[in-house]
């Protein structure tokens, strides 16, 4: 019997269409408004193309050093069963969701001229350590999106059937046969939308060139549209640098999803717990090796964070109860947004595919390009179209949990998308001839399968929202106030002891955010 693919259900089509409408508006309307608004069009100088070519370069190495690297942290991590796996797995989110300034304070204390590193070098006669420039661009961005990719690597390990590596087993398949036949098909079909997620956030990065680039020769074309903004009030600039950053982002998208390769491995009644093909001695050395070299490098910043945060306790300012309450407000509001287009994009996309539809890879594109918009041009061009009915400045925190949904949009996306279609192509022909339709098709086989990446998609969305330091700034009276904007303030105000207080509980409340959803999610799974 031929099971054909089911229809598109009139829920599953409108609200992925009003989904892609929301985004599309969210994210056109304020460049058109900032276009409109600044009259002429802008004539770029040497140093804006500078910063052009500069940022391609910077987003493609740092996309390719943490795929790289992340594939065998990922691997350790799949084939290897141990007591703390679960809070390893964990603590890989925390630096991807630490607030920027407060990770780079991390990064300093470790890698900087003063830092941890440094002095050893200096202690035996070597020179310090200087990581302003383009190195210190790459090692924060590594630093950043290594953790971000080995989580999404591993959900696709996760779904490779235990029963394949039993049967390899079996067969007698040595390690290289089991990565070329197994593993290696699951990386062709992960990495190009890793790979695109990394650099679609390096190109879209704020603080790390502000505070590491070292000059007008590490500048991206996010600090200067922040420049143009800030600084020179040139809005016809701000918008041809916005507009080209996003053709380029486009551009990348595009080509990754065209490298795409799917894989369908099929059912399994088990996720891995054992395997046949990794039990000699030299490969569990290695395996641990990758875990401890990069529990080393992401867990050193965050102890010295917590180590300079601790004493500083008691210098907690009087203003930091209202805003956690609006620091919490925000990351929630901007998670559930988030989440929910994520649904609606993902279940439309994945019954398109179904049907071997070409819309469908550029609708996916679509939701993956609202990380190429600037902050700053989105918050800039609201200001523009909020102001003749309403005051922006009222609107300071819903304004902020807009744009921040629309940026963590994608990640979402990315997560959920291979989940609904590994389910299909897993469960797809079974339902269909089972006639199971609805409630009953979404309780017994969707739910399971987006559970664990809607759990990490809305962890990481509300962590990103809770540490952001980008339109809030712009929006922000000085009656309102969120905890990066108030560590800021206090950073500024040179106030280190009380900045460091600061630091400490946004870290923490950053990190249990993530913990409670992604935990919520992983109940019960291996990954």
């Amino acid at each position: 019997m031929v099971i054909r693919p089911q229809q598109i259900s009139p829920a599953i089509r409108w609200s992925g269409l009003a989904a892609l409408l929301f985004v599309a508006l969210l994210v056109v309307g304020p460049l058109v408004a900032l276009s409109l608004r600044s009259g002429t069009s802008a004539t770029l100088t040497s140093a804006d193309w500078a910063a052009v070519r500069f940022t391609l370069f910077q987003a493609g190495l740092s996309a390719g050093i943490s795929v790289v690297l992340a594939i065998p942290v990922a691997r350790a991590l799949a084939r290897r069963s141990f007591r703390g796996r679960s809070v390893l797995i964990t603590l890989l989110g925390a630096p991807f969701l630490l607030p920027v300034i407060v990770a780079i304070f991390g990064l300093l204390a470790i890698w900087g001229r003063s830092g941890f590193v440094s002095q050893i070098l200096q202690s035996v006669g070597a020179e310090r350590l200087n990581i302003y420039g383009l190195s210190g661009v790459l090692l924060a961005h590594v630093f950043f999106n290594l953790p971000l990719v080995t989580r999404l690597i591993l959900q696709g390990w996760g779904r490779i059937p235990v029963e394949h590596f039993r049967l390899s087993a079996q067969l007698g398949m040595s390690p290289k046969d089991v990565f070329l036949r197994l593993e290696l098909p699951m990386l062709r079909s992960m990495l190009p939308g890793a790979f695109l997620l990394v650099f679609l956030l390096c190109i879209t990065s704020f603080a790390v060139a502000l505070t590491l680039g070292g000059g007008p020769k590490a500048t991206t074309v996010e600090l200067a549209i922040y420049q143009a903004v800030r600084f020179e009030f040139d809005l016809g600039k701000a918008a041809t640098l916005g507009l080209i950053q996003f053709v380029i982002c486009a551009i990348i998208a595009f080509w990754s999803l065209r490298a795409a390769v799917p894989v369908a491995f099929g059912g399994g009644l088990s996720a891995v717990t054992q395997r046949w093909d990794v039990s000699s001695k030299l490969m569990l050395w290695q395996d641990g090796l990758v875990l401890f070299a990069v529990t080393g490098f992401l867990g050193a910043p965050l102890l010295a964070v917590i180590g300079r945060g601790l004493p500083a306790l008691t210098s907690l300012p009087v203003t930091i109860w209202p805003a956690i309450l609006n620091s919490l407000t925000v990351a929630l509001f901007s998670a559930s947004l988030s989440v929910l287009l994520a649904l609606a994009l993902a279940g439309f996309i994945d019954r398109l595919k179904s049907q071997h539809n070409k819309m469908s890879s550029m609708i996916e594109g679509a939701g993956l390009l609202t990380l190429a918009a600037s902050p700053f041009v989105l918050g800039t061009g609201l200001f523009i179209i909020i102001h003749p009915i309403a005051d922006p400045f009222a609107l300071a925190l819903p304004v902020t949990a807009l744009v921040n949904a629309a940026i963590s949009l994608p990640l979402a996306l990315r997560a959920l998308l291979p989940a609904l279609q590994h389910n299909r192509e897993t469960y797809g022909r079974l339902t269909s001839s089972l006639d199971m339709r609805g409630w009953s098709r979404f309780r017994l086989t969707t739910w399971p399968a987006i559970r664990q990446p809607l759990g990490f998609s809305t962890g990481l969305a509300a962590a990103l929202s809770m540490g952001d330091l980008g339109v809030i700034t712009l929006f922000a009276p000085p009656d309102v106030e969120t905890l990066p904007l108030i560590m800021y303030r206090l950073m500024g105000a040179y106030r280190m002891d009380e900045a460091a207080s600061v630091a400490l509980v946004l870290v923490a409340l950053t990190l249990t955010l993530f913990w409670l959803f992604d935990r919520g999610g992983r109940l019960g799974h291996q990954t």
